[in-house]
């Protein structure tokens, strides 16, 4: 990473603008072009510097629902299980920790009801209980790592 890459991954990780053209704006803030910033964004992406560039929603705001999900399953079913929960078009990542519940994933959908229904689902799919952590309290975090 070059002085401008570093500049780059600082500014896109706050505040970035609501407008037409964003990158535009970011890049003339930055003293470049709209085409160098994107060019420069996907050589971050390809060389896994960035591994993902892009908007979080918070879905309860927008009256769907979401919540962390957790599930125990035996080591030698990770692969085919997490194939399964992947499938579902309302996982949004799914990781797996060390830890007896070793597979966390997020679940977004646009109703509880539907959220509750492929809970259902992925437990008759794996024959694994899904454990169901539904958001109690939002905390706000402003996390940035300065590059």
């Amino acid at each position: 990473m070059d002085e401008l890459d570093r500049k780059i991954v600082n500014a896109l990780q706050r505040d970035f603008p609501i407008c037409d053209h964003p990158f535009a704006t970011v890049a003339a803030d930055l003293g470049t072009t709209e085409l160098d910033l994107l060019s420069r964004l996907q050589k971050l992406r390809d060389e896994n510097i960035l591994t993902r560039f892009g908007p979080l929603y918070n879905a309860d705001r927008f009256g769907g629902a979401v919540s962390l999900c957790a599930m125990a399953v035996p080591n030698d079913d990770f692969d085919e299980v997490a194939e399964k929960v992947n499938a579902y078009s309302q996982v949004a990542h799914n990781y797996e920790r060390g830890h007896t519940l070793n597979m966390w994933f997020v679940l977004a959908t646009e109703t509880q009801d539907e959220l509750l229904e492929t809970l259902t689902h992925i437990e008759t799919d794996t024959g694994l209980t899904v454990r169901n952590m539904p958001k109690l309290q939002e905390f706000y975090v402003g996390l940035h790592f300065e590059v």
